[in-house]
């Protein structure tokens, strides 16, 4: 009977201090559960990430399209700054602003989500020559010097027909993003940039009298 008693006990303990056990790891899985969560807003490479600029999971396309989208952005930036103490049209003018608008910030949403994946941001000035096969439409230096020495209606062509092949490409690029891309917001802004540059490119054919 002391034998069956002292089990008891002994059984009974066990049970106890299973039960603090079981406790105290409720309460610190809370704890891990809310450092993992506030990692989770600012890992770079979280597949889970919820904070707004790497919301969902990314892959090899979205980089590839955010980096080579920066710098075509930035070339038609480019352009679009020549604009305004060149061109004689007051569409073209429009337009130049108009495209400047969109892809300023389109840039800098761009930058951000590839900070957030630790990808590095292409640095300025990064549209050499070899970069001109992944990113169609990208102005040589010679027909970039051509535009910064032409005004008046020969800079409004020259600008517009340039700017077509340039949109050209962005479409595609946007095109391969919403095909192959993986994060939501990446392929919103592919989609956003069919449907802007594709409406441009129609109004500057018309402009130039090819519709």
């Amino acid at each position: 009977m002391i034998r069956k008693h002292s089990l008891v006990r002994r059984s009974a303990a066990v049970v106890a201090a299973g039960a603090a056990a079981l406790v105290l790891a409720a309460c610190g899985g809370g704890d891990s559960d809310s450092a993992a969560g506030h990692g989770g807003h600012n890992a770079a490479d979280s597949p889970s990430a919820s904070a707004p600029a790497s919301q969902g999971r990314h892959n090899a396309a979205d980089v590839a399209f955010a980096k080579g989208m920066i710098p075509h952005h930035r070339q038609a930036v480019e352009m679009a700054d020549l604009a305004p103490g060149r061109a004689q049209s007051a569409e073209v003018k429009a337009l130049a602003a108009d495209i400047k608008k969109a892809q300023d910030p389109e840039i800098e949403t761009l930058s951000g989500w590839l900070t957030s994946w630790g990808e590095e941001v292409p640095a300025e000035g990064a549209m050499d020559h070899s970069m001109h096969g992944d990113m169609g439409g990208m102005m040589t230096d010679e027909e970039m010097t051509g535009l910064e020495n032409a005004s008046g209606e020969a800079f409004d062509t020259a600008f517009m027909e340039l700017m077509i092949k340039h949109h050209e490409g962005a479409v595609s690029m946007a095109e391969a993003e919403r095909a192959d891309g993986a994060h939501g917001p990446a392929k919103k802004m592919a989609g956003d940039i069919i449907t802007s540059q594709s409406a441009e490119i129609e109004q500057m054919n018309k402009l130039l009298g090819k519709n």
